[in-house]
């Protein structure tokens, strides 16, 4: 994918676009699977706990499919 803008119809758009759109989707799948275990009663700020999650698998989407 690289880090090279994409163009449709004439509007440029950045690929760190799809890196947060991919990263917010596996966000979600990731905390739902957190609530089905027992490992959500130990999440103390669950606020904070969404938000680390996702900066931690944006920055592991952005590292693996930024570098193709």
């Amino acid at each position: 994918m690289g880090l090279r803008e994409w163009e449709m119809g004439g509007v440029l758009f950045s690929p760190f676009l799809v890196y947060v759109l991919l990263a917010l989707l596996l966000t979600g799948l990731l905390r739902l699977l957190v609530q089905a275990t027992p490992l959500a009663r130990w999440i103390w700020h669950e606020a904070l706990f969404d938000a680390a999650l996702f900066v931690c698998v944006l920055f592991l989407v952005v590292r693996l499919l930024g570098t193709l």
